[in-house]
């Protein structure tokens, strides 16, 4: 596994959407920076971090697990985001950008996935 992780189109994609999240999550109310603020920000970073340490991992398998786990993580943020939409805490449009966004990465994780699975048999 020769490729660093920066150079993943995923990982960058995903990058760009944390990037993203931080600054939706700026307006949230103060009262939330503990609450779904936080999680939403943190949900949303464990994404390319899986990644990047997934890469960092001896075998494709482990690789493929963190994969997995960054998956997870974007379905976690896409949950939350749609839960600050319901609380007004982001508008329509906001949150639209922020899914078209996840479904982005989502497609890149499962292309990955499916490529690192063609490649184990």
């Amino acid at each position: 596994m020769a490729q660093s992780y920066e150079n993943l189109m995923v990982w960058q994609k995903a990058m760009a959407m944390v990037t993203e999240i931080y600054a939706a999550t700026k307006s949230f109310p103060r009262d939330e920076a503990f609450g779904l603020t936080i999680q939403l920000r943190r949900s949303a970073a464990s994404v390319p971090s899986n990644i990047a340490e997934g890469r960092g991992r001896l075998s494709q398998n482990e690789f493929r697990h963190f994969l997995g786990t960054a998956r997870g993580s974007l379905l976690e943020a896409e949950t939350q985001m749609r839960i600050a939409r319901n609380l007004g805490y982001m508008s329509e449009a906001s949150l639209a950008e922020l899914l078209a966004r996840s479904n982005a990465v989502g497609r890149a994780l499962n292309g990955l996935i499916g490529t690192l699975k063609e490649h184990a048999s």
